[in-house]
């Protein structure tokens, strides 16, 4: 991403967990559970009752390529990197977010004991040194137990941010592979238009899809670099060697990456059905006064000028979701959010591939924005669009320390007018057909406590109230399998269904009055 640069912005503060008032139902505490057995009470096939306007993305990007989001120093003990994890996923969780994103890969390094590449720099200060401990899996298991989605972020190419392979590990395959990688900028990147490059970073994602029970693969915006002080990217000796049947060296760019996705998208299908693959591309595809399919914009255009034609992959069905990053304020002169919202919901209306924003948040209340960021209402107006634009199905913040730090209270009002109620995880629509857990029950112990009671393949448990016989029931708590107990504060009828981590979901439990 664009903003995700190191070095660009950081600050950590803290919010307090949200809270759902309910009013007391006494009048109903007296009927009988039978009366409240859960029918459907939306529209989701053969995965369970949920309704469709109880599901939305709430996801937040953990950087941490130059230490942005995490951890907060390279080098730091096992026990102090972990400590700060978990309490940012307190946070975060308390918040109403439902996933994250984290930079597993940020330079051709690693979070994990890779096969391939080495420890990440950004970890233990040192690229190549064992921290003796396994942060992804840790992470993962962190995530989970708190009912968190967790995608691992992967950047494809960028090798240093230094420029400069000496500075690399010994061993780093870079160093074993001079003919992989282009100098470009102040920065090293492996070359997309060499096939054994691509290859190797397929290989470099699949060694953590296989090892790891993450929920998704995510790529951000850096395909080919961005464009730095008007010169071409070098790659002309890989477009003699492997350029045939190409005139137009713009049309092979985009194809490089375009195998890169299809085949990124195939390999993890293959090798974890139920994860998701998607990319967060720089949020304008191309300009109308280009292109008559793009934008009411004036903006650099990532089709042209990273070689990513993320239009393209909608159209061809090699994503399960967009996450376009709109980083620009409600009425921008060269690129207004408004705009850019409705094109990207126009192009995956009607599509399998979801469409998720990408929010600026590192932007409200930062020193040097736009005067529209000195508004806390700026963000929560974004999401205030998406309710006449069925197509948006969430929203994912960059980034963790900007979304706690909480500047101007812009985090809080956005929650709190969006996200005062819980949201299960969108259902890709490619995995609404498979078979659901089992339906599980829920009881009433002695202390009034409310436990649904474990079944096989759950993750979460979606606790409902029912304000009276019959009705349809809201959706009330998101309970993790872990620890799947509420303690109800209003009178009637309870169920709960039980979801996968696909976000697949059983029938309703009996009903529990209380």
């Amino acid at each position: 991403m664009v903003a995700h640069r190191p070095g660009r912005r950081v600050v950590l503060g803290g919010l307090g967990a949200l809270t759902v008032a309910a009013s007391a139902l006494s009048a109903l505490s007296a009927a009988s559970p039978a009366a409240f057995a859960a029918g459907p009470t939306g529209s989701t096939g053969s995965t369970g009752p949920g309704s469709p306007g109880e599901r939305q993305m709430r996801g937040v990007w953990i950087a941490t390529v130059g230490n942005i989001d995490w951890p907060s120093a390279p080098g730091l003990p096992a026990e102090e990197a972990q400590r700060e994890f978990t309490v940012l996923l307190d946070r975060l969780a308390a918040l109403g977010v439902n996933a994250v994103l984290v930079q597993v890969r940020p330079t051709a390094d690693a979070f994990w004991p890779s096969r391939l590449e080495p420890w990440s720099q950004w970890l233990t200060g040192v690229q190549g040194r064992d921290p003796g401990w396994d942060p992804l899996a840790f992470m993962v298991a962190a995530a989970h137990r708190r009912g968190l989605a967790l995608h691992a972020w992967f950047n494809p190419y960028r090798v240093t941010v230094a420029g400069d392979a000496s500075t690399l590990a010994a061993g780093h395959p870079a160093r074993r592979h001079p003919e992989w990688t282009v100098g470009y900028g102040d920065a090293l990147y492996y070359n997309p238009g060499v096939p054994a490059v691509r290859a190797f970073v397929e290989r470099t994602v699949l060694d953590a899809v296989t090892r790891y029970e993450i929920d998704g693969v995510h790529f951000d915006d850096y395909f080919y670099p961005y464009p730095a002080g008007g010169r071409d990217f070098p790659d002309d000796e890989a477009f003699a060697a492997h350029g045939a049947g190409f005139t137009d060296r713009a049309a092979w760019r985009r194809h490089n990456v375009d195998l890169l996705i299809r085949e990124t998208r195939d390999l993890v299908r293959a090798a974890r059905p139920d994860a998701a693959f998607g990319v967060s591309p720089f949020g304008v595809w191309r300009n109308a006064a280009t292109d008559p399919e793009g934008s009411a914009t004036a903006s650099f255009q990532s089709y042209d000028g990273i070689h990513a034609d993320s239009l393209g992959w909608v159209r061809a069905g090699l994503l399960d979701y967009v996450a376009p990053q709109l980083y620009w304020h409600l009425g921008h002169p060269s690129a207004d959010y408004r705009v850019l919202a409705r094109w990207w919901a126009a192009r995956t209306s009607g599509t399998d591939t979801q469409l998720w924003i990408g929010q600026a948040a590192y932007r409200a209340g930062a020193a040097g924005q736009d005067r529209a960021w000195s508004d806390p209402a700026e963000l929560s107006r974004h999401l205030d669009l998406a309710a006449g634009l069925p197509a948006i199905g969430g929203d994912l913040l960059f980034s963790a320390k900007d979304v706690v730090a909480d500047r101007l209270g812009a985090i809080t009002r956005l929650a709190a007018d969006h996200w005062h109620r819980p949201a299960l995880v969108p259902l890709l629509p490619r995995l609404a057909g498979g078979t659901p857990p089992r339906r599980p029950a829920l009881r009433l112990d002695s202390t009034g406590l409310l436990h649904a009671e474990p079944t096989d393949h759950a993750f979460v448990f979606a606790l409902r109230h029912h304000s009276g016989p019959g009705t349809p029931g809201t959706l009330l708590a998101v309970l993790p399998a872990a620890a799947p107990r509420h303690r109800p504060a209003t009178a009637g009828g309870y169920t709960v269904t039980a979801l996968d981590r696909a976000g697949r979901e059983s029938p309703p439990s009996a009903a529990v009055t209380v």
